[in-house]
């Protein structure tokens, strides 16, 4: 699918991998709506790209109408979402005093995660489908992000890597159920990446991250990961699958 022209939704787009998305389609063309529950942030990337900033919490159903309505009265249908928003946490299942994770942080974690990464695809997918078809049939293109936690979750990360399991499961079904509309869905799983919370570490902190990837040895950069999001809405022959962006980092129990 061209990007050139094209609507694209990009939600968590006020920071991090979600900011380097949103630059990146812009400058292959893409109309791009900026979707972050930090409005100034949102607002901050939209200015710089010539976009359109929207507050959006993607657990709300309200907000996400909201958002998908204005971006559309702006740009049009939406053909392409990326979805980058999510949070971190890391909690032991049993604390150093002996009393379990409060099950709260753990509903939190897979309530932004998943069922909100889940309620964006949703939504969006419903406009996508009654778009008039392009090329080869194709509607639309999801891109969800999930992680290497999915699969080396460490230590105290349960909640995120069950979080970002979820995520690497669906990346099927979805793209088996929505392929009759002619609506591509694949899932990267970034490694470690130099994002503005690992920004905040030491640079020792870094350096030690850093040396634990095989090849290259450095953390990715977010430009990467956008570059990988790009690349999937323009090869039209992706689908259903998982890619891992890591430099070949296993991760390590702790």
């Amino acid at each position: 699918m061209r990007l050139e022209g094209t609507a694209a939704l990009v939600t968590g787009g006020g920071s991090g991998l979600g900011a380097a998305t949103a630059r990146e389609l812009a400058r292959q063309g893409a109309k791009v709506a900026v979707l972050d529950v930090n409005p100034d942030g949102a607002a901050q990337v939209a200015r710089e790209i010539g976009g359109l900033a929207l507050r959006c919490d993607i657990t709300s159903t309200e907000s996400l109408q909201q958002a998908l309505a204005a971006a559309r009265e702006a740009h049009g249908p939406a053909r392409i979402l990326m979805n980058v928003a999510g949070i971190g946490g890391a909690r032991r299942v049993i604390g150093k005093d002996g009393s379990p994770m409060p099950i709260e942080d753990f509903k939190r974690v897979i309530d932004v995660n998943l069922v909100g990464t889940f309620n964006a695809i949703r939504l969006a997918a419903a406009e996508m489908v009654k778009l008039e078809a392009l090329e080869d049939g194709a509607r639309g293109v999801i891109v969800n992000t999930a992680s290497v936690a999915a699969y080396d979750g460490q230590i105290g990360q349960e909640a995120y890597a069950a979080s970002k399991g979820g995520l690497v499961s669906l990346t099927l079904p979805l793209a088996r159920d929505l392929a009759q509309w002619g609506v591509r869905v694949a899932t990267i799983a970034p490694g470690l990446f130099l994002t503005p919370l690992l920004h905040q570490l030491p640079q020792d902190v870094q350096q030690s991250l850093a040396a634990s990837i095989p090849f290259p040895k450095r953390l990715g950069k977010p430009e990467e990961f956008a570059e990988l999001a790009a690349h999937i809405v323009r090869n039209d022959h992706l689908n259903g699958e998982v890619i891992r962006l890591d430099g070949a980092l296993r991760m390590a129990p702790r």
